[in-house]
């Protein structure tokens, strides 16, 4: 048997729920929409016929209730791959630790986790207000680094890219994680746009931006957006898929990041119409849960 679970490893409240996002292993979904802000929780779970759990904690609001039959939780993780990594750890803790003896469970849960958000495009062709869902995300973070992950990346692309940028130098090792075929293939169709998307830990400098700092990288958007390998290119840039696909893969979940474009980095366009497009999307993303085979 394995050992207990010391109380400063797996922290839990007064009331017996998981330390940062408050949950009782009881009160969530095997089917899990992730959403970085914690007011898009309603904008998703408003259409539910039924709502079952309302709870929160910090930037962290959780929703579980019924859609077209399909019990489903949508969870805000807040922005950046380190609330990745607090957020994706503890839903595997709630699905997989059993809290009462503080032991993992020898038959573990696959979880199914499905990211709807916004995203900023590098390619010219990719407009705002599309729809893109990333078959593989590449970290230009550290987050994996920290853990011992070499079997569940892509060592191919991650090699080739970091031959490609030679950004050692800057102490910059992105690496690279693919998305669960069988759970993207439930939302591809001629919606949505395929691509593999960047994740990086801030917005401005990490993503190219400069307001009164200069960045060290200036041409950072520009190196990453001509990057090609087996006709694979770089679409996108956000703060969460990498992470997301790395921790699911290493607890034994699947995961699938959908994102809204709402900004066009190579021709400098915004979006005029963010929430509609943000809206549709989830929208999208509900009608493929409930005609799809997600239990």
């Amino acid at each position: 048997m394995s050992s207990s679970l010391g109380s400063s490893e797996l922290i839990l409240n007064p009331d017996g729920s998981i330390y940062h996002l408050n949950l009782l292993p009881e009160d969530i979904s095997n089917i899990i929409i992730t959403v970085g802000d914690q007011n898009r929780v309603h904008e998703v779970s408003k259409y539910f016929e039924t709502i079952e759990v309302q709870k929160s904690k910090r930037e962290f609001v959780t929703h579980t209730g019924i859609f077209k039959g399909k019990r489903i939780s949508v969870v805000s993780t807040g922005i950046g791959t380190d609330n990745i990594d607090i957020v994706f750890n503890e839903l595997d803790a709630l699905a997989n630790i059993d809290f009462e003896t503080r032991q993992v469970k020898e038959v573990k849960s696959q979880l199914n986790f499905i990211r709807v958000g916004t995203s900023g495009s590098l390619q010219p062709d990719l407009p705002v207000d599309s729809f893109l869902l990333s078959t593989a995300g590449i970290g230009f973070d550290n987050l994996l680094h920290f853990y011992n992950c070499g079997h569940i990346k892509n060592n191919e692309l991650e090699s080739a890219l970091n031959d490609y940028l030679n950004w050692s130098k800057h102490n910059i090792h992105p690496y690279a994680v693919d998305f669960d075929e069988e759970l993207g293939s439930i939302f591809t169709s001629n919606r949505i746009r395929l691509g593999v998307t960047g994740t990086n830990s801030g917005f401005y400098g990490p993503q190219g931006r400069t307001l009164r700092i200069p960045p060290a990288i200036p041409d950072f958007n520009e190196k990453l957006a001509s990057f090609t390998f087996n006709k694979i290119r770089i679409t996108n840039l956000e703060m969460e898929t990498a992470a997301m696909y790395g921790l699911a893969k290493l607890h034994g979940h699947r995961a699938v990041s959908l994102n809204a474009i709402l900004a066009n980095r190579a021709t400098g366009e915004f979006s005029q119409q963010g929430h509609k497009s943000i809206d549709q999307l989830i929208q999208y993303t509900l009608d493929c849960i409930a005609k799809s085979q997600l239990v």
